[in-house]
């Protein structure tokens, strides 16, 4: 039978410890709140005033509520108000020794029935247990920030952990309306471990000049669907919590990935550690503050991806080449956008095919009232198809998407080269190819560009806007105009695997199928603590079957034979599954099967 829970300690009322209090008291707890002087015992007092008085702006919370809220919490510096506690949860900052510290001296107040739980995110929850006399009843239970908005709780069980102290966190946590997780004693548990990989990748991306942090953040929200960019997201966990869980991470997996990307530790000692400071990757209005002001990084209103004023070329007609489902999405994009285009497929039947899924997807935009009819119809008018490479000559833009083979791409732009006029922007459509093996297939390297748009065409915003060495200023001009005049969000980025979004979001996917592939967790958690915690549109594993396994292998071993990057390299569970032809939904199994079970759990 499940214990009864009447009194809840919080130790440490910083913001995380704060919103762990509100989360108990709101479900009717009795809740001792310690800090360890008087101020920041205030300070506590005040992040949950705050959080509170919020609540209640939004309807969420009245002010009766709010007020028995606070009748339920003790605000105290004593541990020793903590004796009659059932559960204590220790919210203090991630450094071994304070927690360890913390942990002995409550192993001497509570009773012996109480439950001992840490909110480490990145320690060892098993080296603070054993501190006390009574490891077996101490857990980890991470709750993410902000805690009264975030669903997911990690429950983390060491070796000896009484399996009676998991049910009974299990238990509490969902009594709270959290969504608990049970894992092992692992560096990073579930979602940090995925995370902050994640993160530091991101960082080291802008630390290397390969684009701006407006472009990285807006290629992860705009092409993935998450809810914030990686460099926005640390200034809002703070750099400083941001190196302590990296290093830690590293000091026990030594992973080169998890190693802190330097400048993370440079802004952290210059004191730009994020919103708390008021200055991190971006400046703030002031400390605390969520509200970014302009600083000198920040592109001018005029230059808004920092092309320096660069005058692009005027585009009237575009030619694009492919029959597949990104170049019929791409077709339609500029003919809506007011632009002629000569399309052009292999035979008359695919070029009728070709107008005939435009005019399906036209019709559909239609009967959902996104454009009106006559709409419709001025973009169809606009259209030429031809069999024909020939009748791309006129062309002030030719836009390559066909199959992702280099050998194919390259022989079709060595024939762009001979076929189109002078002066002609030659793009490419390539999500992981170089683009500058194509650009060396002319003779004009300085008119060649990748536009890199996202699935499904019509409706995603991001498009990347790829530059190889030899791009010239006044082509990447012309592709971001182009894509403005598109209602897209253009993105600038060097020229390397996987460019950012893929360069980013499959090592992170990887990563998961390592974890699964070590058993630490099943694929239905591991997807479940990426969505809860982390606020994310899809798990891990429902985004690796929905883009086919086949696929995110091949990306992933590009990206590991460029970066030759150890932590790259494609999980063997990934590669074991492709082989046997698990590639997912389209194969009807993958880390799910769908044939059988439309709702499935993992396959491992």
């Amino acid at each position: 039978m499940a214990r009864e829970f009447t009194t809840i300690g919080v130790v440490g009322l910083g913001t995380m410890g704060a919103g762990i209090a509100e989360v108990f008291a709101r479900s009717g707890f009795r809740v001792v709140g310690v800090e360890q002087n008087d101020e920041w015992l205030a300070r506590g007092r005040g992040h949950l005033e705050h959080s509170t008085d919020r609540a209640v702006k939004r309807g969420k919370l009245s002010e009766d509520e709010q007020k028995e809220l606070f009748d339920r919490i003790t605000f105290t510096t004593a541990l020793t108000d903590l004796k009659d506690a059932d559960l204590v949860v220790e919210a203090v900052p991630e450094h071994l020794g304070l927690k360890r510290q913390i942990f002995a001296e409550l192993d001497t107040i509570v009773p012996e029935t109480s439950i001992l739980a840490t909110n480490t995110s990145s320690l060892s929850v098993t080296e603070i247990s054993v501190a006390t006399h009574h490891p077996a009843r101490v857990v980890g239970m991470h709750f993410f920030n902000p805690a009264p908005v975030l669903k997911l709780v990690e429950v983390v069980r060491t070796v000896v952990t009484d399996p009676a102290v998991v049910a009974d966190i299990e238990t509490i946590a969902k009594r709270v309306g959290k969504t608990p997780v049970v894992i092992g004693d692992k560096a990073g548990f579930i979602a940090n471990k995925l995370l902050f990989g994640y993160l530091n990748h991101a960082v080291s991306m802008y630390e290397g000049k390969f684009a701006t942090r407006e472009d990285i953040d807006a290629a992860m929200r705009l092409g993935c669907g998450l809810p914030m960019g990686p460099l926005a997201l640390l200034d809002l966990i703070g750099l400083d919590t941001a190196y302590e869980i990296l290093d830690t991470m590293y000091r026990q997996s030594r992973d080169r990935l998890h190693a802190p990307a330097p400048i993370i530790k440079q802004m952290v000692t210059a004191g730009l550690r994020g919103r708390k400071t008021g200055r991190g990757f971006y400046t703030y209005e002031a400390a605390d503050s969520p509200t970014v002001v302009p600083d000198a990084l920040t592109p001018s209103a005029e230059e808004p991806d920092g092309e320096r004023g660069t005058p692009g070329a005027d585009i009237r007609t575009v030619g694009v080449v492919g029959s597949g489902t990104m170049a019929t999405g791409i077709i339609e994009v500029f003919a809506r956008a007011g632009y002629d285009v000569v399309y052009v497929a292999r035979g008359t039947e695919k070029v009728g095919r070709v107008r005939g899924a435009v005019e399906r997807s036209l019709d559909k935009a239609v009967l959902r009232g996104k454009i009106e009819e006559a709409d419709r119809d001025d973009a169809l008018s606009r259209l030429t198809g031809s069999p024909s490479l020939d009748d791309l000559a006129d062309c002030d833009l030719v836009v390559e998407a066909v199959v992702e083979e280099l050998s194919v791409k390259q022989a079709l732009f060595a024939t762009f080269d001979e076929i189109c006029k002078p002066g002609s922007v030659l793009a490419t459509t390539t999500s992981s190819l170089p683009v500058v093996e194509l650009a060396m297939a002319t003779s004009r390297p300085a008119d060649v560009v990748g536009l890199h748009f996202f699935n499904p065409a019509p409706a995603m915003k991001l498009v990347e806007v790829v530059r190889t060495v030899a791009t010239a200023n006044e082509t990447a001009a012309t592709a971001l105009a182009v894509c403005h005049r598109l209602d897209k969000h253009p993105v600038v980025c060097g020229d390397r695997a996987g460019f950012i979004v893929n360069a980013l979001l499959f090592p992170y996917l990887n990563d998961a199928v390592k974890m699964l592939d070590a058993n630490y967790a099943s694929a239905d958690d591991i997807d479940n603590a990426m969505k809860v915690g982390c606020g994310y549109p899809m798990g891990p594993f429902e985004l690796l079957d929905v883009i086919g396994l086949d696929v995110a292998l091949a990306i992933q071993r590009t990206l590991y034979q460029e970066f030759r990057e150890p932590g790259f390299a494609p999980a063997p569970l990934l590669e074991h599954l492709v082989t046997a032809g698990y590639l997912g939904r389209k194969a009807g199994r993958g880390f799910h099967d769908y044939a059988n079970r439309p709702t499935s759990s993992a396959s491992r």
